[in-house]
This record gives structure tokens, sequence and C-alpha cells, in this order.
């Protein structure tokens, strides 16, 4: 009897980054349940790319701030596609405006972070308890999209810096929390990514790429992300917990 595909669940995969990873995983043989807070043209846009894709897909629309509904999120998924083998911790909000730390208002710290970190936390805690309650014969993971901002210091969006550096630590306190169960947890940090949250801002990293930002001297791209991520969902990897990997071109490393 062959084995059930195995599941993914992407949240914040309607457009961008997400559906990136989301169509990466449905060519690698995934059913994909994606999660975003509107259900638009570019929500419709994604399943019809996971079904030509040849994948199962369904849409759940979620508020990954509202913890309350986490539970919903998970049980609908498991309904329509089946038992989660990987969770995708994509969502993320930015800084509401980029400007002084002194000036960090308390709601868009409480904005960013509870979307960015609180909400990622508490969706993968219910997520890995349905893991560690449900047998499966596939590869498990769960994989959080952070930023090179997880360690790169950017004072004029502090609070998005933190949400991304708390992201780190998840990785961590999940990875072992769940090495016993045999479900590896990573962390992958983009760095200047051509998307829908960066084109208010593109014409600025144009001129910093031009001016020797990224070694590789060009933008990354959606699917570079979604391509790190297939493989790692891939059960490869299977010694490997708690692994940061680096999607930046050359960004982070240390220069002089």
């Amino acid at each position: 009897m062959a084995h059930p595909r195995p599941v993914a669940l992407i949240t914040g995969a309607r457009r961008g980054i997400g559906a990136a990873i989301a169509l990466a995983l449905a060519r690698a043989g995934f059913d994909i349940a994606i999660t975003d807070i509107a259900e638009d043209d570019d929500a419709r846009a994604a399943l019809a790319a996971l079904h030509a894709a040849g994948a199962k897909a369904s849409f759940i629309r979620s508020d990954l701030a509202d913890t309350t509904d986490h539970a919903r999120v998970v049980a609908e998924a498991v309904a329509q596609c089946g038992a989660i083998d990987c969770l995708v911790n994509n969502a993320g909000v930015p800084s509401p405006a980029r400007g002084d730390l002194l000036d960090v208002r308390v709601e868009a710290f409480d904005q960013v972070l509870g979307v960015n970190l609180r909400g990622t936390f508490f969706l993968t805690q219910t997520v890995a308890r349905h893991m560690s309650a449900t047998a499966s014969r596939n590869a498990r993971s769960i994989i959080t999209v952070s930023s090179v901002s997880a360690e790169l210091a950017s004072p004029e969006r502090g609070e998005y810096c933190m949400s991304k550096a708390g992201l780190a630590m998840l990785t961590k306190l999940f990875a072992l929390r769940l090495a016993r169960d045999g479900i590896p947890v990573f962390e992958v940090r983009p760095g200047v990514i051509r998307t829908p949250m960066t084109a208010a801002v593109a014409d600025k990293y144009d001129r910093c790429i031009a001016d020797g930002l990224v070694p590789m001297e060009r933008w990354g791209e959606p699917e570079d992300i979604g391509a790190a991520v297939a493989a790692l969902a891939s059960g490869h990897f299977q010694f490997a917990t708690g692994s940061v990997i680096n999607l930046d071109g050359g960004l982070a490393i240390p220069r002089l």
C-alpha cells in the first residue's frame, strides 16, 4: 500500500515567499494547506497553481495573531488535507513605519510581535502537539522563515528585528523539545528578497546591491526560499535540528 502524500501547512502563503514555498512543496509531492488573512485573487491564484502542480490544496482564512483560532486552523487543515507532516511558519508583518527607535509606539510593537512571534509560537505549539500525538510514516519537520534581521540590527525598525530574533530562539526551543519525537526544526533566514513586501523599498535596495551589500550581486527571489524549504522538508536531514540556513547571497557574512 502506498504511503499517503505528506501534508504541509504554510502560513501567509497567498503570495510572495509563502506562495513560492507552497508551490515548491507541492512539486515535491506534498498536499498543501495554506493560510492567510485575506481570501482574494492572490489566494485563488496560489491555489490554482498548487492544483496545477498535482497537489490537493486548501485555503484557510486566518489571522495568525488570533491565538484562539489556531485549533480551528489545524483541525481544518487535517480535515481537508490529512495529518500535518510539515509546518512552515512564514506569515509575518513589517514594522508599520521606519523611524527613530526612541519613537516606537506600543501599538506598533504589539502588532509586530503579536503576529511574528506570539502568533507563530502558539501556532507552532498547537501543530507540535498534533504531530506528537499523531503517527506518520512520512518525514516530519517544522521550518520557520525568519530574516537576516534576527542577527543584523536595524534600529529604524527595531520591533521587527526583535520579533525575528525571537524566532531564532523559538527554533532552538522546539528543536530540543521535539528531538525525542524525531521531528527536526529549522530556521531559514532570507536576506533581500523581491516580494510585494519589499516593493516599496526596491529602489533603495537596487542601489544597495549595486554598491556591494549582497556579495552575490543580485536580489533573492521567492523561489530561492521555496527550494531550500522543500529540501529541508524532504526528510534528507534527519540528524540535523535547530539548524539555521542563511538565504541571503552572503549578506550576513561579516566583512572587513
